[in-house]
């Protein structure tokens, strides 16, 4: 008996979706990221309007006052669909973890100077509840927004919140232990120092429409509070002595630079669709700006004394040069 064994090749009918086919100009191979993105979302065949909100369809482009011919003009410069997401984030996480082995194995908490140690729980621990918010806020624009190119990357953007929450978690419980979340709860809720930054994540919860709550959650607050904690306090609080910290914050340094660039892309397709677009996100970003500078205002001058206000402008004038680079007039 002899057996032949022969390589055979199947031409495949066609290389893709015929929706994803469509958008490419014919049936042309098409990646991952965008089999997973192009028109997924449902736009036929609802049978009623959602019963808490009728004025809307499930998907209804109206819920902003942003206007495009075609929302799927929105593109993640990541690439990310499920797939990648997961692997990159898996691969942070095993970093973040060795960060957090090594410090509580080798008992750095102990070897930080007394003063920055202070100074990082009172500051980072308290916001957890700000990520918190940022998950939720992401969520909701998921929830609400239009077209999966830009509610899929929200929702990744929203996960990413909370594992931040966790990781601020962490770092609280590696300086004092589970007091260090009781105190940082009291002090969200009754510290004159937190209260502006509060009452502005408040403030975001309720907001309506989800292009503006984009705007004032990723772009404003993230913008203002990340470089202003994970990196102005971050070496500050390394050249004090508190260079073991560094490690437990790598990753949302890691994720605001990375991060951002999604967060820049989506205004800078918005903002170049129109004049009235353009008009509507520079408004809603200098209204912001304006209260997450005075938010963060007490929070800064706690961290960093007499520095405080070059700090902030620093951060300002970074915020605002990023936004004009993306279309954003600040």
């Amino acid at each position: 008996m002899q057996i032949d064994l022969r390589t055979v090749t199947l031409k495949p009918q066609r290389n893709t979706f015929d929706h994803v086919a469509r958008r490419l100009g014919g049936d042309k191979p098409a990646s991952r990221y965008q089999e997973g993105t192009f028109d997924i979302q449902a736009t036929h065949h609802f049978h009623y309007r959602p019963l808490w909100d009728p004025d809307h369809e499930i998907h209804d482009p109206s819920r902003t006052a942003i206007q495009m011919k075609d929302w799927y003009a929105f593109k993640d410069p990541r690439q990310y669909y499920y797939g990648t997401y997961v692997v990159a984030r898996g691969r942070q996480q095993e970093a973040a973890e060795t960060a957090f082995t090594l410090f509580e194995e080798r008992g750095l908490a102990a070897t930080l100077p007394a003063a920055v140690r202070a100074t990082a729980q009172d500051t980072l621990v308290p916001l957890r509840h700000v990520e918190w918010a940022g998950n939720m806020n992401n969520a909701s624009v998921c929830a609400y927004g239009y077209g999966t190119a830009i509610t899929a990357p929200a929702m990744y953007h929203a996960m990413d919140h909370l594992g931040v929450a966790q990781y601020l978690t962490r770092i609280g419980l590696a300086l004092d232990g589970p007091g260090a979340l009781d105190g940082a709860k009291k002090a969200w809720l009754e510290d004159p120092r937190w209260q502006p930054l509060r009452r502005y994540v408040e403030d975001t919860l309720v907001t309506k429409d989800w292009f503006e709550l984009f705007v004032a959650q990723n772009l404003v607050l993230e913008g203002v509070l990340y470089p202003l904690v994970f990196d102005h306090l971050d070496r500050a609080l390394a050249a004090k002595g508190g260079a073991a910290l560094s490690p437990l914050t790598r990753f949302m340094a890691e994720w605001f630079d990375e991060s951002s660039r999604w967060i820049d892309a989506q205004l800078k397709t918005a903002a170049s669709e129109s004049a009235d677009n353009r008009s509507l996100l520079a408004g809603w970003a200098r209204r912001w700006l304006d209260r997450a500078m005075e938010a963060v205002a007490p929070v800064a001058r706690h961290a960093f004394g007499d520095a405080a206000p070059a700090v902030l402008d620093r951060v300002t004038s970074d915020l605002t040069a990023r936004a004009a680079r993306a279309g954003v007039a600040l």
